[in-house]
């Protein structure tokens, strides 16, 4: 079986996470044109036009593969599959949910699906659905998460076990060591989110950035929020958040995820994260990231 590249059309077996409005089209597609698969990211978009726009932007600037992740629990993931469809988008990844409602929308147009799972049973689900691929991303990371997951040194290689399709590794990924590691667990690629968020091209604040490069390997926490949780640095705010109940913790954030994310204002919004933030000591290009990623 070979690496994921084959299935995604790019240069190396590195895809992006999704990382909410601060996957802008200029980071995406230097992404691709490092050689990585780029995604743009829906699960927090409602507007159709706003995605529209996105694929055009991104167009603009590589014309090597780029693809997008849809958030299944996302009310509009359905139209988004169909706006990817039409745009000649080949491959997107899937998450925050089941996958079985948009696995026939997507690969009846040819378009192959790789899903995000957090345990084995979800992978072998994912399987039986018809993905081409699962993401098997550990608690290490950044983010949204569920509640039944495990670490990537023990989710990967048991998720390869259980089924036949690719596995692609996700969590706790930086450098070429991590790179190295989940191939040697029997990934054939990997998903990298935190580290791309500390990159030049990416519309993140450099507030943001800083909190960061200045994070140790226990500087982020899981907050809980009813149906899922989120990886993310231990700023006063999550703090707080974390002495909430489950249910009150992320509807009482005080701003909005762009007046943290883009414009730097850190009592705003909670800093998704992943442990990987203890080996990030500097902001770099994002073709510095991967070419050091897959050439160490």
């Amino acid at each position: 079986m070979k690496d994921i590249s084959e299935l995604l059309g790019s240069r190396y077996p590195v895809i992006q996470g999704a990382m909410g409005v601060i996957c802008n089209p200029e980071m995406v597609a230097a992404v691709s044109e490092a050689g990585g698969y780029g995604l743009l990211a829906t699960g927090f978009m409602s507007d159709p036009e706003l995605l529209i726009e996105s694929i055009q932007e991104v167009k603009k600037l590589t014309d090597k593969p780029f693809g997008a992740n849809l958030m299944a629990m996302n009310p509009m993931s359905a139209t988004f599959a169909e706006v990817l469809c039409e745009h000649g988008i080949r491959a997107v990844t899937t998450s925050a949910g089941s996958p079985k409602a948009l696995v026939p929308l997507l690969k009846d147009r040819g378009v192959k699906v790789l899903h995000v799972v957090a345990n084995v049973d979800n992978a072998i689900k994912a399987e039986g659905a018809g993905v081409d691929a699962v993401i098997a991303e550990g608690t290490e990371s950044g983010g949204i998460q569920g509640y039944r997951g495990a670490s990537t040194m023990v989710l990967v290689p048991t998720v390869v076990d259980a089924v036949r399709i690719p596995v692609v590794a996700a969590g706790g990924i930086g450098d070429s060591r991590g790179y190295r590691a989940a191939f040697a667990l029997g990934a054939k690629g990997v998903q990298v989110g935190t580290r791309f968020i500390a990159s030049q091209e990416c519309i993140a604040h450099a507030n943001y950035k800083k909190a960061l490069c200045e994070a140790r390997e226990t500087d982020t926490a899981l907050i809980s929020g009813g149906r899922v949780r989120v990886r993310a640095i231990r700023t006063p705010l999550a703090e707080e958040l974390i002495e909430k109940p489950a249910h009150e913790a992320l509807g009482s954030i005080p701003g909005t995820r762009e007046e943290a994310w883009v414009k730097g204002d850190l009592k705003a919004y909670i800093l998704p994260a992943g442990q990987i933030t203890g080996m990030i000591k500097k902001v770099k290009s994002v073709r510095e990231i991967i070419d050091e990623m897959v050439g160490g």
